[in-house]
């Protein structure tokens, strides 16, 4: 690999990190909130391989030959690749039932808006019902989206992974269900329940972590969200 190589593979691998921060494909990858870095990243990317490409040529009118760098440096190009062919799946099912809830105690519960339905995130939820004895969450009418998942007995979960940095730290934090249960739940896909909190709780089967119950009224599928992690335990 010459330096005009490697100068395009710089290149490249910028403007997929600018396209995949202008876009929603980042979410995939990392927290919203690392956005700005990412298309920092890029700027200073393509930025780089701008200062190569006009330092390898302002060198080049003196010499007769080209420096070739170590074969390895090919390695830049999985990188790009891997951004531009793969948009890999947010973390599900699998990755939750087979980690166990990472559900920890807020700093304090604010005031929970007027109004019903009352939309809430799993997090919350279950932060709410655990550790607040569901005070708050008495006589109102919830709505929480999620994703299924099962465990070995086939007890349903539903879920919602949080991020501290990027994907690769995802931990799920994770609502029982009882009542009005579909009859017919798959892995993975996501639902928005509708129902009223229960003091029933159970432990979860991986790591003991405490799980609340939603006691569901009903329950529709909807599409993946456009950012499929949840933040909000994390911020």
């Amino acid at each position: 690999m010459n330096r005009l190589a490697q100068t395009a593979l710089l290149f490249l691998l910028g403007a997929t990190l600018l396209h995949a921060g202008l876009t929603d494909l980042y979410l995939r990858y990392v927290k919203a909130g690392l956005r700005p870095l990412v298309l920092v990243a890029g700027v200073v990317l393509i930025a780089t391989a701008a200062a190569t490409l006009w330092y390898e040529r302002r060198r080049a009118r003196g010499q007769q030959h080209h420096h070739h760098e170590p074969r390895i440096s090919w390695l830049l190009t999985l990188p790009v690749l891997a951004l531009i062919l793969v948009s890999p799946p947010a973390l599900g099912s699998y990755s939750a039932a087979h980690t166990g809830t990472a559900l920890t105690k807020p700093f304090g519960f604010p005031d929970l808006p007027a109004g019903e339905p009352l939309r809430l995130g799993v997090a919350d939820y279950a932060g709410r019902a655990v550790y607040d004895k569901g005070r708050s969450l008495r006589d109102r009418e919830l709505k929480i989206t999620g994703f299924v998942t099962l465990d070995r007995s086939g007890t349903p979960y539903l879920v919602r992974m949080g991020l501290n940095c990027c994907a690769a730290d995802a931990q799920p934090v994770k609502i029982a269900l009882t009542g009005r249960i579909p009859p017919v739940l798959s892995p993975d896909t996501w639902l928005e329940i509708t129902g009223r909190y229960t003091p029933r709780r159970t432990k979860d089967p991986v790591n003991d972590g405490p799980i609340p119950y939603l006691d569901v009224t009903s329950a529709r599928p909807v599409p993946v969200p456009t950012d499929p992690y949840d933040e909000t335990w994390n911020t």
